[in-house]
C-alpha cells in the first residue's frame, strides 16, 4: 500500500493499520554515539551566537551538540577542580616558557 492509498483509508475512517506496520520493511536505528544514557534539553541562543558555535564546531568536524558537550563538561570540570586539558595545550604552553623574551 502507498501513501495515498493510506491516507484515503485514514480519511475513510478505516483503522486498520496493523497491515501497514507488518508489511514495513524493518528499520535500522543508529546506534548511540555513548554508553552512557543521555538527557535531551533545549537552549534558546541568539542566532549570531549560534552560528558561531556551528562555525566552531563545523571547524572541528564535530556536530554542535557534541561541541556543546564538550564545553559544558570543561565548565564543570573547571568548577571542581578536575579540569583536563589537551596535550597539544601543555606543549604550547611549555614552548612558550622556553622561548627567550626581548629585555
Amino acid at each position: 500500500m502507498n501513501r495515498n492509498e493510506a491516507i484515503k483509508r485514514f480519511h475513510g475512517g478505516d483503522d486498520a493499520f496493523a497491515e501497514l506496520i507488518d508489511d514495513s520493511p524493518p528499520v535500522e536505528l543508529p546506534s548511540p554515539d555513548t554508553d552512557v544514557p543521555m538527557v535531551s534539553r533545549s537552549v534558546r541562543l541568539p542566532m549570531d551566537t549560534y552560528e558561531r558555535v556551528r562555525a566552531a564546531a563545523e571547524a572541528r568536524g564535530i556536530g554542535v551538540t557534541t561541541l556543546m558537550r564538550q564545553w559544558i563538561e570543561a565548565g564543570l570540570a573547571d568548577l571542581d577542580d578536575s579540569a583536563t586539558v589537551s596535550l597539544a595545550d601543555v606543549r604550547r604552553a611549555l614552548a612558550s616558557l622556553s622561548r627567550p623574551t626581548a629585555a
